[in-house]
């Protein structure tokens, strides 16, 4: 049996590297990194030997090559479905493919004006009104999923598909100091509290200051 392998880039800067990393940890699934780093000229040829879409993260299993996040996510809840990746209930395993896809497709303004940058912080950070408006949304989002489930995860007591699509925003209301109600701000605390995000978090901090920040999400 070949060896997986996940690609991914940087850890302080890599949003949906992120997501797809932390899929995997919380299926549990065994693998090794291949880390490409973002200022890394070659990047761009090599991703582009790994997928069509030129993005990380890549996922090579059994043979089996997928990218994509969304995809990786599937994926994963095909070959380990009783990891709860996504809800039992076919209402609530419906709601979550509708929020991840909305994180996946939308949110622009957020992703351009407030970039994840987990080693920094900008206390009082100054909003642009659309930024303002996805935040809005994903507050929603989330104060929809906690008061229906419960609780301290989107769907639950167990963190799924959808808790690693929304991290990055996570790690970015942090960085650039969004003033959240206290559901949200609990629901922040229990994301960051993950013992995969802690590992993640002191990887991205051990990182090289020269490392350049990107203008778009990888």
């Amino acid at each position: 049996m070949t060896k997986t392998v996940l690609t991914i880039s940087s850890k302080n800067y890599g949003a949906w590297a992120l997501r797809g990393w932390l899929m995997a940890k919380l299926v549990k699934l065994d693998f090794e990194e291949h880390i490409i780093s973002p200022d890394d000229p070659g990047m761009k040829a090599e991703i582009l030997l790994l997928s069509a879409s030129m993005r990380v993260p890549a996922l090579a299993h059994n043979g089996i090559h997928v990218w994509d996040t969304l995809a990786i996510g599937e994926y994963l809840h095909e070959i380990k479905p009783r990891a709860g990746l996504l809800p039992a209930e076919l209402e609530a395993r419906t709601h979550c493919r509708a929020i991840c896809g909305e994180m996946h497709s939308g949110f622009t303004a957020l992703r351009a004006s407030l970039p994840m940058n987990i080693k920094a912080h900008f206390p009082g950070f100054k909003l642009w009104s659309r930024a303002q408006s996805d935040i809005d949304r994903i507050v929603s989002i989330w104060q929809e999923c906690l008061q229906a489930h419960g609780g301290p995860y989107l769907y639950g007591k167990k963190p799924c598909l959808a808790d690693a699509m929304f991290a990055p925003v996570v790690t970015r209301f942090l960085t650039y100091d969004v003033l959240l109600d206290e559901a949200c701000q609990a629901y922040c605390q229990t994301i960051m509290a993950l013992p995969a995000m802690q590992e993640w978090v002191a990887a991205a901090q051990s990182e090289p200051d020269e490392i350049d920040e990107l203008d778009a999400e990888f």
